[in-house]
């Protein structure tokens, strides 16, 4: 029994490795996608300003603000943003939870 405890507890590791993998190609196709959007957004417009009401409607609706941003430089720079240890380092490892909260408020 101590083994099979044992072999379920590799699994159980290697489970949360690729749940972090995904997570954070996740993250990075999510970050990916909103530079694309941008990107022709702006294409689009023909380089033509849209007034700042038209602009904070597009923004609020399609893409993240201001603070998705601040939230996603932080976690970059190796900072927790989850809510069970927001602000403290993150020993160069991923965080499954700052993940999954950068994936929600995109």
């Amino acid at each position: 029994m101590e083994k099979q405890i044992g072999e379920l507890y590799e699994q159980l590791g290697d489970l949360k490795g690729k749940l972090s993998d995904l997570l954070e190609e996740n993250h990075r196709l999510v970050m990916e996608n909103h530079n694309l959007r941008s990107h022709l957004q702006h294409t689009n417009s023909g380089g033509k300003d849209m007034d700042n009401h038209d602009r904070k409607k597009e923004q609020g609706k399609s893409f993240p603000g201001e603070g998705y941003d601040n939230l996603a430089r932080l976690y970059e720079e190796g900072f927790h943003i989850c809510n069970l240890e927001f602000g403290s380092p993150r020993r160069n490892e991923d965080c499954i939870f700052c993940l999954d909260f950068l994936n929600k408020t995109k």
